[in-house]
């Protein structure tokens, strides 16, 4: 009896978590906001972008660009140092565009993947995340990659995210990314992703998104 009861309460967590998920998901689409990204190699910043941001109709971010592309003052020093430090830059924008991409499949959290996951055995619960009697902590393997693990922060009474981190990989499981994402939640309306920080380890890449700006369409 008690196996059922705690099997029951955990589907009601996981029903909760998908409902609040696909509801601020609808929500969020009324919005544009901006978007600021900020790409750091080896601790020193290489890029900063600034985008238009809202929702499309496959529930995909459409971003337009704000500013205009910044002079490339690389061309200094010759054709041949100009075609190398041109290939440097081009990979490293590759690999974080590859970074942003996978970023995007987890964040927000998909209700037919959470469930999927609740299916196949993959979610663990823990009540009082933080030592805060309303938060749930969600332990999610297997999410999107073989071995990723997704650890989400729900807040039960006021049905919003609180916080996201992900273990997950770029090309293979040894090809490391990390993210961390903080949510805030807009004057009467939906929560949002406040910032995030992807982390590419192998190539000491750094991706940190910061959004602000929101008004309704």
């Amino acid at each position: 009896m008690a196996v059922r009861a705690q099997l029951g309460d955990m589907q009601a967590r996981v029903t909760e978590l998908k409902e609040s998920s696909a509801k601020n998901k609808q929500e969020l689409a009324q919005y544009t906001w901006t978007e600021r990204v900020t790409i750091s190699l080896k601790g020193q910043e290489r890029k900063q972008e600034r985008f238009q941001v809202r929702m499309g109709p496959d529930g995909k971010p459409i971003k337009t660009p704000i500013d205009a592309p910044a002079q490339d003052q690389s061309a200094r020093g010759g054709r041949l140092r100009q075609r190398i430090v041109e290939k440097k830059k081009e990979e490293f924008e590759d690999y974080a565009q590859s970074m942003k991409d996978l970023a995007q499949q987890y964040i927000p959290p998909e209700k037919d993947l959470i469930q999927d996951a609740y299916s196949k055995g993959n979610i663990s619960i823990t009540p009082g995340a933080g030592g805060q009697p309303g938060r749930i902590q969600f332990l999610i393997h297997n999410y999107i990659r073989r071995d990723d693990s997704v650890t989400i922060i729900f807040d039960k009474d006021q049905k919003q995210l609180v916080s996201i981190s992900i273990h997950s990989w770029i090309d293979d499981p040894s090809d490391v990314m990390n993210l961390s994402v903080r949510f805030d939640k807009l004057p009467n309306g939906p929560s949002h992703a406040s910032g995030a920080t992807i982390e590419g380890v192998r190539k000491q890449l750094t991706v940190v998104t910061q959004n602000d700006n929101y008004r309704k369409l």
